[in-house]
């Protein structure tokens, strides 16, 4: 099948970028946002986006004005009933998720359509089993940000058919122009299995008074050539979406090395979780 009417559901940070490179490839995008102040957030994330895009030279003023112009913004999930390509992106949390889907199996109309989820670390078979259609629900990972990056992990799960994965793979790479790599469907994929305990072990560091958030994030610069340490990472990340991978992959491998560290914990429960709210292992004020 080929993908021309997409669905974005969730406005966020993640959300936002997948709406906007659909909208730049040139499809019809509708993003769904629990309430009108978090829809009119999203919608200003791409207009500020385009426009970022604009002034660097790597987008044109028409193209900029033509993607806002394929983009419709609604709190109505009935806006999705002929949607060819659903993509989920919201809070890293599995129930909410799979009410989601399962509102999305009752809403979407076109029988042959894609349910994916952006998901980094949910398991995909989870939230294809709210459905009636688990051989259409596929894993799509971007990442952070969409229009930057130009990976993307495809995660089908025990049920997903050969034909959505050979779709959604088609779709990424032709249409969206990313990379594509497979991952099996177990918590955390590819990236934040090995991703996540790398920073969780730098919490550990600076949580036991080894060193200074400074001096890890420079070792790693300067000493591995990474360019960005793990301490700003997390706190660009969101320091509860690591916390909520985290979760979901000590609930599947039960392996130490997954679990929170208790100062994650507790930056969490204060409400520190980076650069979104201001104040994370550094701060932006």
């Amino acid at each position: 099948m080929r993908v021309e009417r997409v669905g974005v559901i969730g406005a966020g940070l993640m959300g936002s970028g997948i709406a906007e490179v659909h909208a730049r490839a040139g499809l019809d995008v509708v993003v769904n946002e629990v309430s009108q102040p978090a829809l009119d957030a999203g919608r200003k994330r791409v207009e500020k986006s385009l426009e970022r895009g604009t002034r660097s030279g790597k987008l044109s003023t028409e193209d900029a004005e033509a993607a806002l112009g394929r983009l419709t913004f609604t709190t109505d999930l009935d806006a999705f009933a002929d949607r060819d390509l659903v993509v989920e992106a919201i809070l890293e949390q599995e129930q909410a998720k799979v009410e989601v889907f399962g509102t999305l199996d009752k809403v979407v109309t076109r029988e042959d359509a894609i349910f994916a989820s952006n998901t980094s670390s949910i398991p995909i078979m989870k939230l294809g089993m709210a459905t009636k259609r688990p051989a259409q629900v596929v894993g799509i990972h971007f990442f952070n940000p969409v229009p930057v990056l130009p990976l993307v992990e495809l995660v089908p799960s025990l049920l997903t058919s050969e034909e959505t994965v050979q779709a959604a793979d088609r779709h990424a790479t032709e249409t969206l122009g990313k990379t594509v790599i497979r991952s099996q469907d177990r918590a955390g994929f590819i990236v934040n299995s090995l991703l996540v305990p790398y920073l969780l072990s730098a919490i550990r560091m600076i949580e036991s008074g080894f060193a200074s958030a400074e001096d890890i994030d420079r070792g790693m610069e300067l000493g591995t050539a990474h360019p960005m340490g793990p301490l700003r990472l997390s706190d660009l990340i969101g320091l509860d979406t690591i916390k909520a991978i985290a979760d979901s992959m000590y609930a599947e491998f039960k392996e130490p090395l997954y679990s929170s560290p208790p100062l994650l914990l507790r930056m969490v429960d204060a409400g520190l979780l980076g650069k979104k709210t201001g104040r994370g292992f550094y701060s932006y004020s």
